[in-house]
This record gives C-alpha cells, sequence and structure tokens, in this order.
C-alpha cells in the first residue's frame, strides 16, 4: 500500500546545463520517482524557470533536492504535495455572486 509522499510540485531556478533532458534521467534514477514532468516556465540569459512534478510512492524531498542541488538548481518553492493511499486533487470553489 503506497505510503508517504506522493506526488509533489517544485517551482526551480536551474542553470542552462544540464538540458532537461538530462535533468529528467537524473530524477527518474531515485528509486521512489515512478514518474514525472518537467515543464520550462520561462528562459534568461543565464537560467531557465521550471516546474517539476514528480510522482512516486514513498517521495523523499531531501533526496530530490540532493539531486537537484548537483545540477546547480534551486528549489524556489514546493508548490503541491499529495500523501495518502489516493490522490486528491484540488477543488477550486467558484466566488458566490451577489
Amino acid at each position: 500500500m503506497p505510503q508517504g509522499i506522493r506526488r509533489i510540485v517544485l517551482d526551480v531556478l536551474k542553470p542552462h546545463t544540464p538540458r532537461l533532458t538530462d535533468l529528467a534521467l537524473m530524477l527518474s534514477r531515485d528509486e521512489n520517482v515512478n514518474g514525472l514532468n518537467i515543464s520550462l516556465k520561462e528562459v534568461d540569459q543565464n537560467t531557465e524557470s521550471i516546474t517539476i512534478t514528480l510522482e512516486g510512492d514513498d517521495l523523499q524531498y531531501e533526496s530530490i533536492k540532493e539531486i537537484l542541488e548537483q545540477a546547480g538548481a534551486v528549489i524556489h518553492s514546493i508548490d503541491q504535495v499529495v500523501a495518502g493511499k489516493r490522490f486528491v486533487e484540488e477543488v477550486t470553489l467558484q466566488p458566490e455572486n451577489t
């Protein structure tokens, strides 16, 4: 039965090297990562802003952070965490009409 963190979404700033494909392979080698998605948000002269979504059965934040730091990346924020027996998607409430 799944335990621990099952999904984590990170806002990350990284240098142009390593490439996104190489960074994805580095992260996917972590034994607790079942799948991941990296989306490029912004590029400037020296860096890239990316969003990384990782899924697994017991993701270890410190292990993920260490891999990113080895790649020269910095985590700006943790934007989402999902834990428990099943995934619970965020619910967006509509404002009431007044």
